[in-house]
């Protein structure tokens, strides 16, 4: 395409997004973002920045390998925003005019190696990035250019972008496979690989070997932790995160494992009789509230079975608190398995928790503020055995607002509260941490 046509995409300018879109809130370094719209216009900023949330979304969702911690996320949404940008760039002012933004795009290559992800999972996404991509802007050239020239035009864009993928693709392939080949010498992948094939349940031939070669003896009893940070910027405060938290908890020997930027496993060797919340719980969570950090404690495990056991408990009460965020919760800084183990596997399949939660809750599962505070002082209530004064010295409400909201509660419930104690006890408690999530559709609220 001449100069002359590429001056002609004026279309281009006029893309906008359908939502309000901060530009300051955009993932990819500042002066890259400022040059492109010095370029091509804010709106069209704007728009592709839009477009790049809705597809790093679906490339989760089509292969979630690719996600994981809110950090590991932080650097998808960059990379392909990045990527995104240079399209419209591309397409703009001619590739030979992009600028330069390879190190946002291939900053998470080095993250998949590091992650152990296979480079077929790494290019299905980049597939399903382009496919979206350019969808969205072959319907904005058939919207917004004259119909007499859209047939020539969505023909070039397609062109023109499969190329520009096409380079991308072969540089992220060249990237990984040099990234793959240093990591895969170097003594922190040889650590990775042994954990991994720990978890596996492919215990290794010969357990003192591989103690030796993590220096952490797996015979002892263990308790593992999962910390992680919502940026990527923070990884460098996790391992002194994870041991100040085992020591903490009175582990005498760690293990650290990096699994990402933003994301680590750790275990620390534990007294085979501890058991429950320690009393230095609250010491854990307000340290690493003050780092901005999160972590997810398994419960104490013997040998190598006990190793497995408790890092898949970190793994399901880390899930337990994403759950809880993503339904607009508090966030917890500390997060321990024995307290949330029944929402866990529960939460499991999370479908069949919802309907288990309105079938029980019937009118009580209605997303508004009322019907919220009833569930809360009735879950507190039946867990108080009852005791009014205890709910109130809870909740920090008068006594006669609890006797209300109880009386209330049941009156919605329609039978009384002995009636499957334990189930709706249970139901409660799943609506208390995971929300929206498992309550009624706003569409059909009662």
């Amino acid at each position: 395409m001449t100069e002359i046509d590429r001056r002609q995409r004026a279309w281009i300018a006029r893309l906008i997004p359908q939502g309000e879109i901060d530009i300051g809130a955009a993932a990819c370094p500042r002066a890259f973002v400022e040059e492109v719209v010095a370029r091509v216009g804010a709106d069209p900023v704007r728009w592709a920045i839009e477009l790049n949330s809705i597809v790093v979304q679906r490339i989760i969702d089509e292969v979630p390998a690719l996600g994981g911690s809110p950090a590991a996320i932080e650097l998808l949404r960059r990379g392909n925003e990045a990527t995104t940008l240079r399209a419209l760039f591309t397409l703009m002012m001619g590739p030979a005019s992009i600028p330069p933004a390879e190190a946002a795009t291939l900053e998470g290559i080095r993250e998949f190696v590091h992650r152990a992800t296979p480079l077929e999972r790494v290019l299905q996404g980049v597939r399903i990035g382009h496919a979206a991509t350019t969808e969205a802007f072959l319907r904005a050239c058939v919207e917004l250019v004259d119909p007499q020239a859209a047939v020539d035009e969505v023909t070039t864009i397609s062109r023109e972008l499969f190329s520009f993928v096409d380079d991308l693709s072969d540089t992220m392939i060249r990237t990984y496979l040099a990234e793959h080949e240093v990591w895969s010498t170097s003594v922190a992948a040889a650590r990775a690989d042994i954990v991994r094939s720990l978890l596996s349940a492919a215990s290794p031939a010969d357990l003192d070997e591989a103690s030796r070669a993590l220096g952490y003896d797996l015979r002892r009893t263990h308790e593992a932790v999962m910390v992680w940070s919502d940026t990527p910027s923070d990884s460098s405060t996790l391992p002194a995160a994870a041991l100040e938290a085992l020591r903490t908890l009175g582990a005498t020997t760690t293990l650290v494992i990096p699994v990402g930027s933003g994301r680590l496993w750790a275990w620390g060797t534990v007294h085979p009789d501890r058991t429950g919340r320690p009393d230095s719980w609250e010491t854990i969570a307000a340290a690493l509230s003050r780092q901005r950090l999160h972590a997810a404690f398994g419960t104490p495990g013997a040998g190598v079975a006990g190793f497995r056991r408790s890092h898949r408990e970190a793994e399901r009460a880390e899930r337990v608190e994403r759950l809880r965020r993503e339904a607009g919760r508090d966030p917890r800084h500390a997060t321990a398995y024995a307290d949330v183990a029944t929402v866990a596997l529960l939460a499991a399949d999370l479908d069949a928790a919802g309907d288990f939660v309105r079938r029980e809750l019937g009118g009580l599962a209605a997303r508004n503020a009322s019907m919220a505070a009833l569930r809360t002082t009735l879950y507190h209530y039946i867990g108080a055995e009852r005791s009014i004064a205890e709910v109130s010295r809870r909740l920090h409400v008068a006594r006669g607002t609890v006797t209300y909201r109880v009386k209330r509660a049941q009156e919605v419930l329609g039978h009384d509260l002995d009636d499957r104690r334990f189930t709706l006890h249970t139901a409660l408690a799943l609506a208390e941490e995971l929300g929206d999530a498992v309550l009624l559709p706003r569409d059909i609220e009662r």
